[in-house]
């Protein structure tokens, strides 16, 4: 079994990674079953966090106001990440997350995985929850600050440790993380002309900073003002 690996866990502003922004990070080094370094930080999403999103995870549009663009960090992501196998409760949801941003900034991000729901769902049957938070109830995992990324990627790390310990070494064999990805460039000029003469003509405060927008996202908000509102009369 392993004896080294990182444990992963993101926040984001909801649960599509089409649409939706990180808004934190959160990863754990372990080696020889101990933290041997952690990489954390809080991320501008450049859209509004939804205010149920505030709520579950305490994280508001003033605490990323002033945090850095997913482009800013995730070749220091990635770089932490290095070639360990990544840990992660439906790990699957971070490595779409992390492999967009990736992409995005022109990195290759391959990795193999240990989704931790996956194998408590296996072997775990007499549990009738195999939430995160439910899990370290059962196993006595300090849980202090759930829907925190760096807690909750301490919390699934130390799951892996407990699920070693009753599972067999085929239970939990890693595999790669596959995902297709194609990258997204950054807004125009022209959209961004066109997307912000729109938002004036009809006085609208978008809930996304424009300058963060990829070229996809600025023609379908372009696309959806102009099915809203109509076209700028000249």
């Amino acid at each position: 079994m392993l004896n080294r690996f990182v444990s992963v866990d993101l926040e984001t502003t909801g649960l599509n990674h089409g649409k939706d922004k990180i808004t934190e990070i959160g990863i754990v080094r372990f080696i020889d079953d101990a933290p041997a370094g952690e990489f954390k930080t809080l991320v501008n999403p450049g859209i509004l966090i939804p205010e149920s999103i505030e709520k579950i995870t305490d994280i508001t549009n003033e605490d990323v106001k002033n945090a850095p663009a997913i482009g800013m960090v995730i070749k220091d992501a990635v770089d932490f990440i290095g070639n360990d196998v990544i840990v992660g409760h439906s790990i699957m949801f971070d490595y779409r997350f992390l492999l967009k941003a990736a992409v995005n900034a022109g990195l290759s991000f391959e990795a193999y995985g240990i989704d931790t729901l996956k194998i408590s769902r296996k072997v775990l049957k007499d549990v009738e929850s195999k939430k995160l938070e439910d899990l370290c109830k059962y196993f006595n995992i300090p849980d202090e600050n759930h829907h925190r990324a760096l807690n909750d990627a301490y919390a699934a790390a130390y799951l892996y440790l407990k699920l070693k310990e009753i599972c067999t070494e085929e239970d939990l064999k890693p595999y790669k993380l596959m995902y297709k990805v194609k990258k997204e460039g950054p807004i125009t000029a022209h959209q961004k002309e066109r997307l912000l003469e729109l938002l004036d003509y009809y006085h609208i405060n978008p809930p996304y900073d424009v300058d963060m927008l990829t070229k996809n996202e600025a023609s379908r908000n372009i696309d959806k003002i102009i099915l809203e509102y109509g076209r700028i009369k000249k």
